[in-house]
């Protein structure tokens, strides 16, 4: 697989992210971590200027293109490249991410971005989406 960083678009890079958001709805695991969760984060890549919210809201996600006002939490990370090396971390301690603010629950967004980032190396892999179109 080809680097991520240096071979998708910005425009390529956020289909890939919606559609990985999409799959982790239909995690089962993954629904039953949030299926009690209120919680609205930004998540943003800086060196491409990417934001998006996620709204997590009793075992579905919603993801929306603009920047929340009141996010509990913001997730960033300095580089797309950084944001990607997650990919190839599968099973490996500790998700590289500034979470701001510091969060008392740590094992929730561990465990939220393990599942993300494992359900993104599964649509880099096979990046289509539900009716077979490529997003690429």
């Amino acid at each position: 697989m080809q680097d991520p960083a240096t071979s998708l678009s910005k425009r390529a890079a956020r289909r890939i992210i919606q559609r990985t958001f999409v799959l982790m709805g239909k995690d089962k695991a993954l629904r039953q971590l949030i299926r009690e969760s209120e919680i609205t984060t930004v998540w943003m890549i800086e060196d491409w200027e990417l934001e998006w919210t996620v709204l997590l809201h009793r075992g579905k996600f919603e993801i929306e293109r603009r920047q929340s006002k009141h996010p509990h939490a913001t997730l960033c990370w300095p580089t797309a490249e950084g944001f990607f090396r997650q990919v190839d971390r599968p099973g490996e301690a500790g998700v590289e991410v500034q979470i701001i603010p510091e969060q008392d629950h740590p094992r929730f967004f561990e465990t939220l971005l393990r599942g993300f980032f494992s359900t993104l190396r599964n649509v880099l892999e096979n990046p289509v989406d539900a009716v077979g179109q490529n997003l690429l």
